[in-house]
C-alpha cells in the first residue's frame, strides 16, 4: 500500500523593488523614511535565514556527492476535493571514492523530492572496502525485497553490470567487477538497496 503524503505547503515569496514617485518636493520632505526601513528590513533578514539556509545545504551535497535518479514514481490519491498528485523518487549519490547510498523522497512537487532523496540517501550512506585497484575483495550475494544480487570480482575487465546495479557500483566507486541479478524482480529501488547491501557485507563501516 502507498504511504499517505503529508501536506506540503509552499510558501513562494516574490520579492519586488517599489519605486515611489513623488511629485511634490515639500511634501516629500515631510515624510519620515525612518519608520519605514525598520518595518521593512526585518522582513528582508527573515527571507534570507528562511531561503539561504536550504539553498547551501543543496549546494554542498552536490559539490561532495554526485547523484542520479533511478527511479520516478507518480502517486495519485483520491479525496474528497478531488485527485491530488504527488512523487516518489529514488536517487543513488556516491563521491566514488568509496561512499555511496540509496535513498527516497516523497513530496508533491519533483525539486523537493529530489531534495529530500538526496538527505535521505545522505543518511544511510556506506564506506565500501575497496581494493587499491578499485575492485572487491571476494564475491559476495544478498538479498533485499524479491531482489537478490551477485556480485565477483573481475580484475582487468571493469564494470560489468545493468540496471541499477550499474549506478550503485560506478558512484561507489568500483572498477573491476561482475554482477549478475538473480531474480526477476525489476524494481529498481530494491536492485539498488540489494546492491549497496552487498557492498555493505564487504567489511564496511558506516558514515556518520
Amino acid at each position: 500500500m502507498i504511504d499517505t503524503e503529508e501536506k506540503i505547503i509552499e510558501e513562494e515569496i516574490a520579492e519586488t523593488d517599489e519605486e515611489v514617485a513623488v511629485q511634490d518636493q515639500d511634501s516629500a520632505d515631510d515624510v519620515a523614511s525612518e519608520p519605514v526601513e525598520s518595518a521593512v528590513s526585518p522582513v528582508k533578514n527573515n527571507r534570507r535565514k528562511n531561503e539561504r539556509r536550504p539553498s547551501r545545504r543543496s549546494e554542498r551535497a552536490r559539490q561532495e556527492f554526485e547523484n542520479k535518479i533511478i527511479s520516478v514514481r507518480r502517486v495519485t490519491r483520491v479525496v474528497s476535493g478531488g485527485r491530488r498528485f504527488s512523487f516518489s523518487i529514488a536517487v543513488v549519490i556516491g563521491d566514488k571514492k568509496g561512499k555511496v547510498g540509496v535513498g527516497v523522497g516523497k513530496a508533491s512537487d519533483t525539486p523537493i523530492a529530489i531534495e529530500k532523496a538526496i538527505r535521505n540517501a545522505k543518511k544511510n550512506m556506506i564506506k565500501v572496502a575497496l581494493t587499491p585497484r578499485g575492485s572487491i575483495s571476494h564475491p559476495t550475494e544478498t538479498k533485499y525485497a524479491s531482489a537478490r544480487v551477485f556480485l565477483t570480482p573481475a580484475p582487468g575487465k571493469g564494470v560489468i553490470a545493468g540496471s541499477a546495479v550499474r549506478v550503485v557500483l560506478e558512484l561507489a566507486g568500483v572498477k573491476e567487477v561482475s554482477s549478475k541479478i538473480l531474480s526477476r524482480s525489476k524494481n529498481k529501488l530494491n536492485i539498488a538497496r540489494a546492491t549497496v547491501k552487498a557492498l555493505k557485507q564487504l567489511k564496511t563501516k558506516k558514515v556518520k
